[in-house]
């Protein structure tokens, strides 16, 4: 007993011996073999320099006007008058944005801009949800249950998508008016659904495209339907591109101004047609603070989603929402 515990010692130590000598030549030789270093870019280049221009530039034309309408919203008159347009304000006042919310002249009533903004609301709210919800199912049985005729409903969309709005417009006016929907808040909501529909369409159905369909075969041997696998699977792996669609869905329709001029009526102006109300009623002089005012206060929307959720739309881009 006690020669194996000897004989297991030995072993061991040798072991360790030769442990430490294949450690030692390892150092050795990565001592011996000289590691490159690697090479540094230079700081400034000219295809570097020439593209922070560019960028530079253009981060001034689009932020010269905001910086314009921002300082004169906040002016008196008797400052504008003096036609310096990119001073600062020597006296800040507010009372412009309280003028253009609550109390300027959009024709012949003086309610402010405020009630075009709930107007806006109500329209942009369910147009956005019907437009997405159709396009998603749409886009779903286009790449993955694949119809009969599905490539000629799909070629239809696309042709839908890609007609000018000026062209359908009277034919719309007719059929709306036809069903007594004409001049009417679900008349406009429908408007902005069925033009939002193809572009949605073709942003899910591409999305889905990019999904590995080894998910849908495999739900359909569990013997999932056509709404199961939908409400279950893939609409939980739709965020990204959903959020992309809402992106592009509110701001397209809260910047409408032409749809919302012709179908939705005197009551249901859009926050867009009382801007062009306020800025083209003037009894006197032309207050041009009240007017940059209201103009902020009409983008503010838009702007707003775009800085909180920019992040996700260029994330929603990069996992495949456009790819096709």
């Amino acid at each position: 007993m006690m020669g194996q515990v000897v004989k297991l010692d030995k072993t061991a130590a040798d072991a360790a011996t030769a442990a430490a000598a294949a450690r030692q030549l390892a150092a050795a030789n990565d001592a011996t073999i000289p590691t490159p270093r690697p090479r540094r870019s230079p700081a400034w280049t000219p295809a570097r320099l020439g593209v922070y221009g560019f960028l530079m530039v253009a981060a001034l034309f689009f932020l010269l006007p905001l910086y314009v309408m921002l300082v004169t919203s906040v002016k008196p008159m008797e400052e504008i008058r003096l036609g310096t347009l990119f001073a600062l304000p020597q006296h800040m006042t507010l009372e412009p944005w309280t003028q253009a919310w609550s109390t300027a002249c959009t024709g012949l009533e003086c309610n402010g801009i405020r009630g075009g903004f709930w107007n806006s609301v109500a329209i942009v709210v369910p147009s956005t949800i019907l437009s997405i919800a159709i396009g998603a199912v749409n886009g779903y049985a286009l790449s993955f249950w694949r119809p009969r005729g599905a490539g000629v409903l799909f070629a239809i969309l696309m042709m839908g998508a890609f007609i000018p709005v000026q062209v359908m417009i009277y034919p719309l006016v007719r059929v709306l008016a036809s069903v007594n929907l004409f001049s009417s808040l679900p008349g406009i909501i429908i408007i902005h659904t069925i033009f939002g529909m193809p572009v949605m369409t073709l942003l899910f159905r591409n999305y889905y495209a990019a999904l590995p369909m080894e998910l849908f075969k495999a739900a359909r041997i569990d013997g999932g339907g056509f709404w199961r696998i939908f409400l279950q699977l893939m609409l939980p792996m739709s965020t990204p591109v959903i959020v992309v669609a809402v992106i592009m869905q509110v701001t397209g329709i809260w910047n409408d101004f032409l749809l919302g001029l012709v179908f939705a009526g005197s009551e249901h102006l859009p926050m867009t047609v009382q801007l062009n109300n306020i800025i083209n009623t003037t009894t006197g002089e032309r207050l041009y603070n009240v007017n940059m005012a209201a103009t902020i206060l009409t983008s503010i929307v838009p702007l707003a989603l775009y800085f909180i959720s920019g992040r996700w739309f260029v994330r929603g881009i990069a996992s495949g929402a456009v790819k096709g």
